[in-house]
């Protein structure tokens, strides 16, 4: 009887779900910005998806190595409050406003954050947003505007820490389980009356990791890694995409490819989309390769892998590289050309680091780079174009051996001169 009377009640329960009723599950999905990053990822790099120097948000908050880094922080805070002339009720009201969208923003959010919230209170949580969100404010605008206010012998806040403490913070901002919600810093701007653009948190953002460039407007972003990826992908022509055939197959390494007559020359552009393929030509972007790219770029793959939406074009950009790199001659070869500036110990730990990059993910089938990477197997194949590059590399790269090459054909065409006037004597 038990049993029956189980079974009734799932019934039940699942005729009423069946039931036409608002489903409010695109929006609830559509908040979502911040994750953690899958154990099949960390796994095999585990450390490369941890901050070394500063949390940003909850999911990293108070881990013991990250300790130090507090004090700056609420540090920071009293330096942006004061700055602003705003007491910090005005602040917290500001974030309360919008507290169930920045919780919505991160995909798994312990029960301990959630503590406090909506009950009139600077919960935990909000307490977290505004004090990473100043400081966070602090380091962009000392590093790309004139702020005033800390010591000379700051050591973050300093030129001292610029050089020290400032590489591991830039890193650690790039951190996919470290982000902070746009809207975070956009509310502490405006209560301090500071926003001058709709794009100002986005050309601070640039600014800060691109000082020297002539950075775009780009529209809404959703933190810093997401501005980060698409400065990466703007300032390009927008590809057809065309059939995919053969694309299953890998095409060859860059430095077998160059020896069937492919040349390589750097794209007009940076961005990871410039990737074009015409008559023999293979045009990829200046691409700079340290110590920080691997984290960087395995958080940038772990957001296009978890964000519904995000495109997938830093993904496919490194399967593409990962297909024409196997060893360190063919990442010399493209440093050669310009295109890979490698600031690492050696041409061998660069390939090594693009094989890494690579593992465990896949090119999208409906990626652009699918059309260049059949033109340049399609080229590969022809004989002709081989034959021509061994002859270009055999006979005319010394030019000792072109002008040896040009007097054997003058005097081989001389000869034949020479021999036709003797057949025409000997006829008359």
């Amino acid at each position: 009887m038990p049993r029956h009377s189980n079974e009734t009640d799932w019934i039940v329960q699942v005729n009423e779900s069946l039931e036409p009723m608002p489903s409010d599950d695109q929006q609830h999905w559509g908040k979502r910005s911040i994750y953690k990053v899958p154990g099949r990822s960390t796994n095999l790099n585990r450390k490369t998806y941890r901050p070394l120097a500063v949390s940003f948000g909850p999911y990293h908050y108070g881990q013991k190595h990250l300790y130090p880094m507090e004090e700056h922080k609420h540090r920071a805070l009293l330096h942006f409050v004061r700055r602003s002339r705003k007491p910090p009720e005005r602040f917290l009201e500001s974030l309360r406003e919008v507290e169930e969208d920045l919780m919505a923003s991160y995909e798994a959010l312990a029960p301990e954050w959630k503590e406090g919230s909506g009950k009139g209170i600077a919960s935990k949580f909000l307490q977290l947003m505004i004090t990473d969100g100043c400081f966070m404010l602090e380091i962009l605008r000392t590093t790309t505007e004139e702020v005033n206010g800390y010591a000379s012998n700051d050591p973050i806040f300093s030129k001292h820490g610029q050089h020290y403490a400032l590489p591991d913070i830039k890193r650690d901002m790039l951190l996919l389980e470290n982000q902070l919600p746009m809207l975070v810093l956009e509310r502490l701007v405006a209560v301090c009356g500071d926003m001058k653009e709709d794009n100002y948190i986005n050309r601070l953002i640039l600014n800060f990791y691109f000082p020297s460039a002539n950075n775009p407007t780009m529209g809404k972003c959703l933190h810093v890694l997401d501005v980060y990826r698409k400065s990466m992908l703007m300032d390009t022509k927008k590809k057809d995409k065309g059939k995919n055939d053969d694309s299953d197959k890998l095409i060859r390494p860059a430095t077998e490819l160059h020896e069937h007559g492919v040349q390589f020359e750097v794209s007009d552009n940076t961005s990871l989309n410039d990737v074009s393929f015409a008559s023999g030509v293979l045009r990829l972007p200046k691409f700079p390769v340290d110590d920080d790219t691997e984290s960087i770029f395995l958080d940038l793959i772990a957001f296009e892998r978890s964000h519904v939406g995000a495109g997938n074009e830093v993904t496919s950009y490194i399967c593409f590289m990962d297909d024409i790199i196997d060893k360190g001659r063919d990442v010399a070869l493209l440093r050669s050309k310009g295109i890979i500036q490698n600031f690492m110990e050696s041409d061998e730990a660069a390939a090594k680091l693009f094989n890494s990059l690579a593992k465990d993910v896949k090119l999208d089938p409906d990626s652009s780079l699918r059309d260049v990477m059949n033109e340049v197997k399609e080229y590969f194949k022809k004989r002709r174009h081989m034959w021509w590059a061994n002859l270009m590399h055999t006979y005319f790269r010394n030019p000792w051996v072109i002008l040896s090459l040009i007097a054997a054909v003058v005097l081989f065409g001389l000869t034949a001169i020479q021999t036709v006037y003797a057949v025409l004597s000997y006829k008359k």
